[in-house]
Parts: C-alpha cells; sequence; structure tokens
C-alpha cells in the first residue's frame, strides 16, 4: 500500500472517529461545524461496517480503539 492510499484509509478512520463521538455527544448545544457534512441519518450498520473495514485495514482490535477513545476523552482531547 502506498503512501497516498495509506493517507486515505487514515482519514476515513478519523472521518469514522468523527462521526462516532458526534453520535457519543448528542447532546451537545449546537452542532460542530463538520456533523452539517455529514447526512444526519447515517445507516449505523453501514457505518459500523465502515469502521470495521478501516479497523481491519489498519489491524487494529476493538480494544485498541476502545483505549484510545478512553484515552483522548481522559485527556480532554474529544468531547
Amino acid at each position: 500500500m502506498d503512501e497516498r492510499e495509506k493517507l486515505r484509509k487514515f482519514r476515513e478512520l478519523d472521518d469514522a472517529f468523527a462521526q462516532a463521538l458526534r453520535e457519543l455527544d448528542k447532546s451537545s448545544p449546537k452542532p460542530e461545524p463538520e456533523a452539517e457534512e455529514v447526512p444526519s441519518q447515517e445507516d449505523p450498520q453501514e457505518f459500523e461496517r465502515r469502521l470495521r473495514a478501516l479497523m481491519a485495514d489498519f489491524q487494529q482490535t476493538d480494544t485498541s480503539v476502545d483505549t484510545l477513545l478512553r484515552t483522548m476523552l481522559k485527556l480532554g482531547k474529544i468531547a
């Protein structure tokens, strides 16, 4: 896999994480600017399928993704 393909896949993974975080933070009074670009009624099964495909491409387990998100929350990097 060349560097351009790795970067594209990383961006897809980043977008998937951002979407997951927005889903978790539905209580936010004002949507983030990125949230307006994402379809509001995205199919949860499609989202999970895309996320799992990216996790497989980057050889990431459920546990490693969970640890990453918990660490980012703890450090205040995400809401």
